[in-house]
């Protein structure tokens, strides 16, 4: 890589001692959930087609990731067993605490969906109440629910009579400008058993324009006494330590910032401690990559036996597995995907975007990777697991 494309700290203007802002160190940065503890404030948002298991387990190794949250899974796809639904269920053990999010408007339809959850073993069952998609919105479901607070409380109500994990609620601010009900909703969903919430400051209409309003948000976290964690516009570390902060949230949940930086739950956990968050090396940045696609390809390996054995046990079916060759094309699709979110933010990112979107095999994915980021000799045999490396409890 030429001298021109020096890789530049994504979100991390925090990184060099003259230009870092701090703040008071906190003693305790652990939160409850129902009968969960999160050892970190700072969680890893559902994104449909972004956040697969591959990619959550190596924010968690990266560390500050108390929570990582499944891409949404349907209710109706679980009670019937489809593998391409359970596909996007499944975990590995290194990714706990784990909550899988499912949607669905049909009260019995859900409680069925969240046993079958536990069932599976998951920490969490998180429902839906924020996609703003018109497919899932027609069917009463996900942010739609949120039109009729009462349903949406029986909903609820059903999955938490139903199974004995926590039950959270994953909502936005509202379904337009004119019912912006998220104070009011939150409140049904506490009496209805909730958990915790988590807000996204953005209406249905808005989508992902404008700003995430983090004043309704505040609002919400002062109006119930569960957890309540806020999401929307937090891109650089020092993003979520302000919430944080300026704010009555228990946490924060980081969605497309995780996407162009995943080791910002490790840099927010140790701004909030009072400590230095470091660049990232871009050999690092390289290696993640790389590392991705190899978990990619392991697919169905021995790391996800405990998943499948429940899944078997007790739906008789198991997630979609690929041939070898529809497997390539769909780790070179899964690349592309996350490269044009990853690849922003440092020099001659679109380069590497381009070079990324028209590569033709993994082989030829992984020399762009190892050329661009300047990567020497293979990957670690070990995994580099950085959880270790951080204190979820922060200095006395």
């Amino acid at each position: 890589m030429p001298p021109a494309c020096s890789l530049l700290a994504l979100g991390q203007t925090h990184a060099s001692p003259g230009n870092h802002s701090r703040i008071e160190p906190v003693k305790s940065t652990a939160i409850k959930v129902g009968s969960v503890t999160l050892e970190s404030p700072f969680a890893l948002a559902p994104m449909a087609g972004m956040t697969d298991t591959a990619f959550r387990r190596l924010v968690k190794r990266r560390g500050g990731c108390g929570l990582v949250v499944t891409e949404m899974v349907s209710s109706e796809g679980l009670v019937r067993g489809i593998d391409r639904t359970l596909e996007y269920a499944e975990y590995t053990e290194e990714e706990r605490p784990v909550s899988i999010q499912i949607f669905g408007g049909a009260p019995e339809k859900m409680a069925e969906a969240a046993r079958i959850v536990e069932g599976l073993g998951a920490d969490i069952v998180d429902v839906n109440m924020g996609c703003p998609v018109p497919k899932i919105a027609k069917h009463q479901a996900g942010c739609s629910l949120m039109r009729t607070p009462e349903h949406a409380a029986t909903v609820v109500a059903a999955m938490t009579e139903a199974v004995s994990i926590p039950v959270t609620v994953k909502m936005r601010a509202g379904w337009d400008d004119d019912h912006v009900n998220a104070p009011v909703v939150a409140g049904l969903m506490e009496q209805a058993g909730a958990a915790a919430v988590a807000v996204h400051g953005r209406t249905a209409k808005q989508s992902y324009s404008g700003r995430s309003d983090w004043g309704l948000i505040d609002d919400v976290a002062r109006a119930v006494s569960i957890p309540v964690f806020g999401s929307g516009d937090c891109v650089a570390p020092q993003d979520a330590v302000d919430r944080m902060r300026d704010t009555a949230v228990a946490g924060v949940l980081v969605g497309r910032g995780a996407l162009r930086n995943p080791w910002i739950f490790e840099q927010a956990h140790r701004l909030r401690c009072g400590e230095t968050a470091s660049s990232v090396p871009s050999e690092d940045r390289g290696r993640f990559l790389l590392t991705y696609i190899d978990l990619l390809l392991s697919e169905g390996t021995d790391e996800a036996e405990g998943f499948r054995h429940r899944a078997e046990s007790n739906l008789k079916a198991g997630p979609k597995r690929r041939s070898a060759a529809t497997r390539e094309r769909w780790v070179i699709n899964k690349l592309r995907a996350l490269g044009s979110w990853y690849t922003k933010g440092f020099g001659c990112g679109s380069r590497l975007r381009i070079a990324i979107n028209h590569a033709g095999s993994i082989n030829e994915l992984r020399g762009i990777i190892r050329d661009h980021f300047q990567v020497d000799g293979p990957p670690p045999s070990v995994p580099d697991r950085q959880t270790q490396a951080v204190r979820h409890a922060c200095p006395e």
